[in-house]
């Protein structure tokens, strides 16, 4: 008998949406899928997703719900020839009364020209459009595609959903595999949502020599799934901004777990250090400070260090701006002040503080008035610095915690000197 080289990922493929895993919020009663395939109407979507999360297995559902014609096609191996193509098939089709479903895995790897070649189809009719993505629709997407389309956004398979998965692969391999409890949560773990990973690492268990699978030796069998990570692309910028989300809300563990997941998924390191240090002086600032200058020292730590030693700088970095009191009175300066200097052209500054190395410029006033402020009793003499006729403002105002606490008290002092004295 000739031998089935089909991975048991495809074998076992779902063939209806109720068999599909997971995506209960798309598929369960109330579920945008689900109504669709309830009423026969199948609108065209963009299925955005991670791997293994069913994408390609919904789509093929749905077209066996609604007794449609699948034509499926990959953007990474087809162009707008293959398009045409598929579109005069289905036109054909269409006239003696059996429909298309168009399934484009990858669709963001369509350029604009391949992404606008299908606007018409879908305008007329021609197809239902169903396009798969690992990427972000609203980035990756033409908007004149988007505005035709529902999205669907695939979550990753529970752990729960994923050994759920593993009792089904068992029971259609009709023998249990040789795990303890123990392994299969591990396996679900490693699987890290992707069902396929799950399927296909089952489908090698399945043939190897060992009489018991434990956790302590999973590990030795199989290589661990890379976790999922773009350092170009949309888990990117999720991440780091989970970053900076934590250390504002002085979550010190979780800004540490996002630390990790980049640092795990392979995130240049000098680019992490590159934002704790804008942070450090962005929301931080001169609440602590010392956050800035640890951020500096901890990054050359790490420059001169490496990995993995040098990751001991970044932990204590994170841990450090996590617990640090945080203010955003420089950020607001900066912003306040440069829009100030904008808007009020070119003034000169007073007289009093320019000074008058030549005859001709002490007869026009410069320097006249002036006060060295540290032979003042005070130490503040309260003249005024600004441009004449600019009204005074108070660009910088100091948060009331931390450093800041002690820059506002003088500030106020300092203020109360300036009015008694005027």
């Amino acid at each position: 008998m000739e031998k089935n080289n089909r991975p048991l990922a495809d074998i076992m493929r779902p063939i209806t949406l109720e068999s599909v895993a997971g995506q209960t919020h798309l598929l369960g009663e109330n579920g945008i899928i689900r109504q669709m395939a309830d009423t026969g109407k199948i609108a065209n979507m963009i299925l955005w997703g991670p791997p293994g999360c069913g994408k390609t297995t919904i789509a093929r559902a749905l077209a066996n719900r609604a007794d449609m014609s699948i034509a499926q096609m990959s953007a990474v191996f087809s162009g707008t020839a293959d398009i045409k193509q598929v579109m005069e098939a289905a036109r054909l089709d269409a006239k003696i009364g059996r429909y298309t479903l168009l399934f484009i895995d990858e669709i963001h790897r369509f350029n604009k020209t391949q992404q606008d070649t299908l606007l018409p189809y879908i305008e007329d009719g021609t197809v239902t459009f169903i396009g798969a993505t690992t990427e972000n629709p609203s980035f990756a997407l033409n908007n004149a595609l988007l505005s035709r389309c529902h999205i669907a956004v695939l979550e990753p398979l529970s752990n729960a959903e994923l050994i759920e998965l593993i009792m089904r692969a068992e029971k259609f391999l009709g023998r249990k595999l040789p795990m303890d409890n123990d392994a299969r949560h591990l396996l679900a773990g490693m699987s890290d949502g992707d069902a396929r990973f799950l399927l296909n690492t089952i489908e090698f268990l399945a043939d190897v020599k060992v009489k018991k699978i434990t956790a302590d030796n999973l590990a030795k069998l199989i290589s661990k799934r890379a976790k999922l990570y773009d350092k170009t692309g949309d888990e990117h910028y999720n991440l780091i901004s989970a970053v900076h989300k934590s250390l504002r809300a002085s979550d010190t563990d979780a800004a540490l777990y996002w630390v990790a997941r980049m640092c795990v998924g392979g995130e240049d390191i000098h680019y992490i250090f590159r934002r704790l240090t804008r942070f450090a002086i962005e929301d931080v600032g001169l609440a602590d400070p010392n956050a800035l200058t640890l951020a500096m020292a901890c990054w050359q730590t790490y420059e001169r260090l490496g990995s993995p030693d040098g990751e001991l700088a970044l932990t204590e970095l994170v841990i450090y701006l996590g617990t640090a009191p945080k203010s955003i009175a420089n950020y607001r300066a900066k912003n306040t002040v440069w829009r100030a200097a904008t808007e009020s052209g070119s003034l000169p500054p007073p007289k009093n503080i320019l000074n008058a190395p030549t005859k001709m410029m002490k007869n026009m006033g410069y320097g006249n008035g002036y006060v060295y402020e540290p032979e003042t009793e005070s130490g503040l003499s309260g003249q005024n610095c600004l441009p004449d006729g600019m009204a005074r403002k108070s660009f910088y105002v100091p948060a009331e915690r931390g450093f800041e606490r002690e820059i506002k008290k003088r500030l106020e002092y300092w203020n109360k000197l300036r009015i008694k004295d005027g």
